[in-house]
C-alpha cells in the first residue's frame, strides 16, 4: 500500500517525505517505546507512534524505517522535518487513536510485525 493509501485510509496528513507509489508499505509497528522499536527488523514498514520528538526521527534511521505516522494528533515540529528529509524518511500527522489507527489499517491489509 502506498504513503497516500494509507493516509487516506486513516485521515492523515503528509508533513513531509514521499508520498507517491514507489514508497510501499506492507506492514506496521506501533510503540511510544522507541527501545522496542530498535528490536525490530523488517523491511516496509510503517511505525505509528505518538511520541513526536527528534528521537523518533533519529530511532527510525537508525532502524531503517522510511515513515513515521504520529498519531494522537501529535504535531511535527520543524526541527524534525529537518532531520527526516535529511534522512529520506517520511513524516505524517493522523488525528486518530494508535488504536483506532492501526485497527483500520489492519483491516486495510497491513500486516504485523508481530
Amino acid at each position: 500500500m502506498t504513503v497516500t493509501e494509507l493516509s487516506q485510509l486513516v485521515g492523515a496528513k503528509i508533513v513531509c517525505g514521499n508520498s507517491d507509489s514507489r514508497l510501499q508499505i506492507e506492514k506496521a509497528f506501533a510503540s511510544d517505546l522507541m527501545s522496542d522499536v530498535l528490536t525490530v527488523e523488517t523491511e516496509k514498514m510503517l511505525l505509528i507512534t505518538g511520541l513526536a520528538n527528534t528521537q523518533t526521527i533519529r530511532t527510525a534511521e537508525m532502524s531503517d524505517i522510511s515513515c513515521i505516522m504520529f498519531v494522537r494528533g501529535r504535531n511535527i515540529t520543524p526541527e524534525m522535518i529537518t532531520l527526516a528529509g535529511e534522512s529520506g524518511i517520511t513524516l505524517l500527522e493522523c488525528p486518530g487513536s494508535m488504536f483506532k489507527t492501526s485497527g483500520i489499517l489492519y483491516g486495510a491489509g497491513i500486516k504485523p510485525v508481530f
